[in-house]
């Protein structure tokens, strides 16, 4: 039985301010890249001060404000800065192009953006520019555009201030003329209950929706999926994985801070030398990343001869994890303690997870245990009722990591969280009889082909046992005949080389006739989210663009 969670009861700010006082001189936030090094005082100092910034900007509780950029420093400052004055942080995906931004900041009803000025070839000001013409022409704070009623102000976090914004430095002189007594009786008054984020789906299918996250949502998440982890003030978290997203700001930053434990960031985007670099230098305990980060890693040039000895745990998650590869990490990074978790952005994000101690077999055939306080049900997808151990269905959770909701989508809300309150995931799992789940699929990515249910993920695991495999992604594609037939993509070791029918016929070797992939492709890269989820949705359309096909047919 787990004791009581300390954060219970709490706001983001409170445990802010207890663990800067029991911990004041330890390591809060490290970034190796700008040569920033802030022990907990110091970066509690930062935040309230941001905060005063956003004070004096006019910015209330309950107010939103949106931030658009890579994992820079300001990022983490403004995450425990708007939650200080009970603003909600909009996290906006730094790969949106100027459509998806548009959508974003018109349907959050943001008061602010905070943004990086560019990022790679994305001139992060152009493409506001591009939805908000009358930006250019504005007074700092007093804009007025057309399409974002709300939005009021734009803060440059990084690089260049183009006109109508106001630089970093500008906001925090500004804060300057807010008493500092201010954001601390604003916080009293706040609640654990209180909406503090909105976090938008990956958008693997779909259009992103936002859900709302509170305090308690988010705390309660951070601190268990730490207790799992055994974390202490003595773990340094290396955190390569994007802040936009609950895996970086949930089980990273906040986590971090709900423990005492040192965030140590690579690099403002995922490199895999920049991040084995921070392992090495940085003596990180604590390594967080998708499957397909530590692939990057394993496979890296630099990965021998270094130093890895520090790391002890961590967490793999955001797709599923092949097996191989969770079993490298423990052998050859060296984290013997790694565990799997597995959940969603509208849980907060994590409902199950494996433990440290858990055997070998458990920690890369399944994703855990229910975390506490949350229970887990699997149900037929077609007539809804309960189902017992070894019988697929979906997944749904119940408890506090359950969603306030979808933001401005009451329909949205309705159809994810049912009326006893349960949160249905999409995914396809099983209860085993020892009480920990396997994520078997996506309801929405099973292949129906002649009438045989094929779930991608089992032929992927299997494509994983060629040794010429690195990495592959399976999905349907239309078909006259069959209704869809199934694709492979595969990405192959360096060096390798193999043709397509070997792999076909290595298929037929193991797997029933039809489960062997009609197409495969051999690429050097997948189409991901920032997240490292693979984008099956696009690999569809690539192939029916391809192969001359049309959706109609499997009608």
């Amino acid at each position: 039985m787990s004791a009581a969670p300390w954060v219970d009861g709490l706001t983001f700010g409170q445990v802010l301010e207890q663990t800067a006082a029991r911990h004041p001189e330890r390591d809060a936030l490290v970034f190796p890249q700008f040569e920033l090094q802030l022990v907990y005082r110091d970066f509690l100092a930062r935040v309230d001060d941001a905060a005063r910034g956003l004070v004096a900007l006019g910015i209330g509780t309950g107010d939103h404000v949106a931030v658009w950029a890579t994992n820079v420093p300001e990022w983490v400052i403004l995450q425990f800065a708007t939650a200080r004055i009970g603003a909600v942080m909009v996290t906006i995906n730094p790969s949106y192009r100027p459509f998806e931004l548009q959508y974003v900041l018109r349907q959050s009803d943001s008061t602010a953006l905070f943004l990086v000025d560019q990022f790679k070839s994305s001139d992060y000001f152009a493409m506001l520019n591009e939805v908000c013409p009358e930006l250019a022409s504005s007074e700092p704070g007093k804009l007025k555009a057309s399409e974002f009623p709300r939005l009021r102000h734009v803060v440059a976090i990084k690089g260049k201030t183009p006109a109508g914004t106001m630089s970093w430095q500008e906001l925090i002189r500004g804060g300057q003329s807010v008493e500092p007594d201010r954001v601390q009786r604003i916080g009293d008054g706040l609640k654990p209950s209180d909406p503090i984020n909105i976090q938008y789906t990956s958008g693997t299918t779909g259009f992103p929706k936002a859900a709302m996250l509170s305090h308690r949502n988010l705390l309660l998440n951070a601190y268990y999926i730490g207790e799992r982890q055994r974390l202490t003030h003595e773990d340094r978290i290396c955190i390569p994985v994007p802040f936009y997203h609950c895996f970086g700001c949930v089980l990273g930053t906040l986590a971090a801070v709900v423990y005492g434990a040192a965030m140590v960031v690579p690099a403002e985007y995922f490199q895999p030398a920049a991040t084995l670099d921070a392992i090495e230098n940085c003596r990180a305990t604590v390594i967080y990343g998708v499957p397909t980060m530590f692939i990057a890693e394993l496979e890296d040039p630099t990965f021998v001869p270094r130093d890895l000895s520090s790391l002890r745990t961590g967490i793999m998650a955001g797709s599923p994890c092949p097996i191989e590869v969770m079993k490298r990490v423990i052998r050859d990074m060296g984290a013997r303690e790694m565990t799997i978790a597995y959940g969603q952005t509208e849980a907060s994000p994590v409902v199950t997870q494996t433990g440290v101690d858990d055997p070998l077999d458990l920690r890369v055939e399944t994703v855990g245990r229910p975390i506490p306080d949350v229970e887990i049900k699997i149900i037929d997808p077609i007539d809804g009722r309960e189902l017992g151990d070894n019988e697929q269905g979906e997944l749904c959770s119940r408890g506090h990591v359950v969603m306030l909701g979808y933001y401005n989508n009451s329909e949205a809300t309705a159809a994810a969280i049912d009326q006893e309150g349960w949160l249905h995931s999409g995914d396809l799992a099983v209860r085993l009889p020892n009480g920990y789940y396997k994520i078997t699929g996506r309801i929405k990515d099973m292949v129906i082909r002649g009438g045989e249910n094929i779930y991608p993920r089992e032929i992927e695991e299997f494509l994983f046992t060629h040794p010429a495999v690195e990495q592959s992604a399976v999905c349907g594609v239309p078909d006259p005949k069959y209704g869809e037939e199934l694709c492979a993509w595969i990405k192959l070791k360096q060096g390798a080389t193999v043709a397509e029918d070997e792999i076909r016929d290595y298929c037929r070797g193991q797997l029933a006739r039809f489960k062997v992939p009609r197409y495969v492709r051999f690429v050097d890269s997948f189409p991901q989210t920032v997240t490292g989820k693979i984008q099956k949705f696009k690999i569809r359309e690539r192939m029916i663009e391809e192969l001359g096909l049309t959706e109609e047919e499997t009608a």
